[in-house]
């Protein structure tokens, strides 16, 4: 056995002694580099728990806060309590006049819509509102001054009545039912020569209005003309109103006769009622072919709505007609009339509410009289009894009225002021504008009612007496394609 042999059993390996050696020394150096480590970790906490607690509590050390060029942050850094305060106050004063401004731009374009319906005295009572906002504090508006100026410079150049001299002057048009469907009102049978007299149809009524508003016209209330006024002790005089228009603006005044939707005009393209559709807007209900029914623009009320909506000028604060029913078959489309009808109270409830979002709206109503018949013919005593069926069967639902137009457009007397019984009896249940039917404008007042007559805008007028509406149509433009001739 050699000597290494032997050392190596013994455990005297020198390589052996130089490798623990070697192990050793690293080990310490691994503790030191730890243990700067962890200095290090701490003395990091302890400066993030030092700004910590000077962040939240706030320098309770008494500490000096430098910033990088040595001076105090509350000298130079830092806003004062001062600075902050005007600081807020010219946000809140940006804010303020902001707010004011578009608030300047919201009024300006609410009086300019008034405007547009002819409320002057509400538009100028809009501005007025901004003034009495705003002023004190930001003192005149420029744009609101401007607007002021422009509207005081328009109210300024209204005159009575508009382009007319006087009241006299007003045209008052009307129509029956409107055919929505010429192909079935204009198909040969025995009511064709009927509808062509006496109907208008849906397109014919759209270009009529197109035209006239292109002419300048504007619908008014009949009341706008010559107003009711209530005396102290109680009675009613009628007074001449004064109605302001532009100078280049013709009030006129609409009405519709017979909005009943007979039984007779079933199935020839008229619509079959008045219905308020889903967006609360008065409407009229159609039967198609297949026998289902569609809400839409097929008479008078809806029709002139739709023109209303792109033309909210051509109504004066808010008019629109006079809707004139007789009460034989009921009203508006309901058999109102008929108590065994098994939906008779149904109905009377429906027409309660038609008529009240019609009144809404601006529609107004007049008595036709209940059996649509002559009254000039006919004596005093038929006259009050059908007066009083009327009011009970009809006037009981749509609401009062002080309007009576004839039937057939055939006055109780004749052009001499009123002073017989028939109208001493009309007067008595509250009717103080009486209209009839001639080929151009006529009015008769009195402290005590107005008579008004009315042109009928119908097939017969556009065919027959075409020379009579030149004042108003182009009626090349007018007249529907599929209307026959008149026999």
């Amino acid at each position: 056995m050699t000597n290494e042999t032997r050392h190596r059993r013994q455990g005297a390996d020198p390589s052996k002694k130089r490798t623990e050696a070697s192990k050793q020394a690293r080990r310490k150096k691994r503790r030191r580099r730890q243990l700067r480590l962890i200095v290090l970790r701490f003395g990091a906490l302890a400066v993030l728990l030092g700004l910590f607690i000077y962040l939240i509590v706030g320098n309770p050390l008494g500490i000096e806060s430098i910033n990088k060029s040595g001076k105090d942050k509350n000298q130079v850094g830092e806003p004062t309590t001062d600075e902050i305060d005007n600081e807020v106050e010219e946000d809140l004063e940006a804010k303020r006049l902001k707010e004011m401004e578009l608030e300047a731009d919201r009024a300006i374009k609410e009086s300019n819509a008034l405007v547009l319906g002819y409320y002057y005295d509400e538009a100028l009572a809009r501005l007025d509102e901004f003034d009495a906002k705003y002023e004190a504090e930001f003192g005149k508006n420029q744009k609101i001054q401007e607007a002021r100026a422009k509207l005081e410079e328009e109210i300024s150049s209204l005159t009575p009545f508009g382009a007319f001299s006087s009241v006299e002057e007003v045209h008052h048009i009307f129509f029956h039912s409107l055919i929505a469907d010429p192909k079935k009102a204009f198909d040969g049978d025995y009511k064709e020569n009927g509808y062509n007299y006496y109907m208008t149809t849906v397109d014919e009524f759209k270009e009529m209005m197109k035209q006239m508003y292109d002419a300048g016209f504007v619908l008014v209330s009949i009341h706008d003309l010559v107003e009711a006024v209530e005396q102290d002790d109680g009675t009613i005089v009628m007074e001449v109103s004064d109605l302001l228009l532009p100078p280049d603006k013709k009030p006129f005044v609409l009405s519709v006769d017979d909005v009943n939707y007979y039984e007779y005009m079933k199935g020839d393209g008229f619509a079959d009622r008045i219905v308020i559709d889903k967006n609360g807007r008065p409407s009229t209900e159609m039967t198609l072919e297949d026998g289902s029914k569609v809400v839409g623009d097929f008479d008078v009320v809806p029709v002139l709505e739709t023109f209303l909506e792109g033309h909210p000028d051509f109504s004066y604060q808010g008019a629109r007609g006079i809707l004139a029913l007789t009460g034989y078959e009921g009203a508006l489309g309901y058999r109102t009339n008929d108590p065994s009808s098994p939906t008779y109270e149904e109905d009377k409830a429906t027409v309660i509410e038609v008529a009240k979002v019609l009144r809404e709206w601006g529609w107004e109503f007049a008595s036709h009289s209940w059996g649509h018949r002559d009254m000039d013919k006919y004596g005093y005593d038929f006259l009050v009894s059908d007066t009083n069926k009327w009011l009970d069967e009809v006037g009981s639902l749509i609401g009062p009225t002080d309007i009576y137009i004839f039937p057939y457009g055939i006055d109780i007397e004749d052009t001499g002021p009123y002073d017989g019984p028939k109208y001493e009896y009309l007067r008595e249940k509250g009717f103080l504008y009486y209209c009839g039917v001639y080929k151009a404008p006529w009015m008769q007042y009195t402290k005590d009612y107005v008579r008004m007559t009315r042109r009928p805008l119908d097939g017969q007028a556009m065919l027959q007496f075409p020379e009579r509406l030149q004042d108003l149509f182009d009626l090349e433009k007018v007249i529907d394609k599929t209307r026959p001739p008149l026999r």
